[in-house]
């Protein structure tokens, strides 16, 4: 396994990072989770773009989006796999022991794992923290994922591969790695930004693919959404079929199907949309 850490590819046991790094200390860093089949990014641009921003939002050096697509590359071509997870990581580098940063420059590491294809749906839970759409981080990709970390351990001990969030006006919001959409009197909705859901690539590309509406929702939409789906890099469009003890019986349901067809096909026709 190859990695890209600061200007060229290393070997997996050679390739570290300082136990200084302001990634690391404080989670000053922010990333991006890829999806490649077969050696080939998709929506890398779209991914780049938003580091730049998450990047920007934080306060970190802007990257230089050139190098992050020369180490891609150089990532997937050591590595070929039939699916991978592309992840890279940018980091305010390092750092003294507090929130200040240092001088020595950010860090840029890039790395690839296998994964595999997700099944069409899943179980989801709604967990009683909330995100905070009015703070300093929201909408930024940051490193800063301890929160996802206790929500999805308890869906994984709820029988569930995700976790939804409201916000703190109550109202629905995101999931810890995903975006969340319901389908009312058959038309697809989605939390607005403002809610203080992350900008998701698979759910921009879903709501121009599809039509679907941002529309600000109560969090107990979920109690009475006729389907209700998923989106993610890895998991493209995944139905839920079952959302705390509720069932929804036939998932993928008809327009859930739609979408997962509609996104299946343009995302084959163009893999930089």
């Amino acid at each position: 396994m190859k990695i890209w850490l600061d200007g060229g590819l290393r070997d997996i046991e050679s390739a570290r990072v300082s136990v200084l790094d302001h990634g690391l200390t404080v989670g000053d860093g922010v990333f991006e989770t890829v999806r490649a089949a077969a050696g080939r990014p998709f929506a890398l641009t779209r991914h780049l773009d938003r580091l730049a921003r998450s990047a920007r939002g934080l306060g970190l050096p802007e990257p230089d989006l050139d190098e992050v697509r020369r180490a891609c590359a150089a990532v997937l071509a050591a590595d070929p796999m039939p699916l991978g997870r592309l992840r890279i990581t940018y980091t305010g580098g390092h750092g003294p022991l507090g929130s200040d940063r240092g001088e020595q420059g950010p860090t840029l590491v890039v790395a690839l794992g296998e994964s595999t294809p997700r099944p069409d749906s899943t179980a989801v839970v709604t967990v009683p923290w909330t995100r905070n759409e009015r703070s300093a981080v929201t909408g930024l990709k940051t490193t800063s994922y301890a929160e996802n970390v206790v929500a999805l351990a308890r869906a994984r001990a709820h029988g569930a591969s995700e976790a939804l969030f409201g916000n703190t006006a109550g109202r629905l919001c995101e999931g810890t790695g995903s975006n969340v959409f319901v389908v009312l009197d058959d038309e697809i909705h989605t939390p607005p930004l403002a809610s203080g859901c992350l900008a998701g690539i698979t759910r921009a590309l879903t709501a121009e693919w599809t039509g679907a509406r941002e529309t600000d929702l109560p969090l107990d939409v979920l109690e009475s959404a006729e389907e209700i789906f998923l989106t993610s890099t890895l998991r493209d469009i995944q139905a839920v079929h079952r959302i705390d003890g509720r069932e929804l019986p036939g998932a993928p349901g008809p327009v859930t199907a739609k979408a997962m067809r509609i996104f299946a096909e343009r995302a084959a026709d163009d893999l930089d949309p």
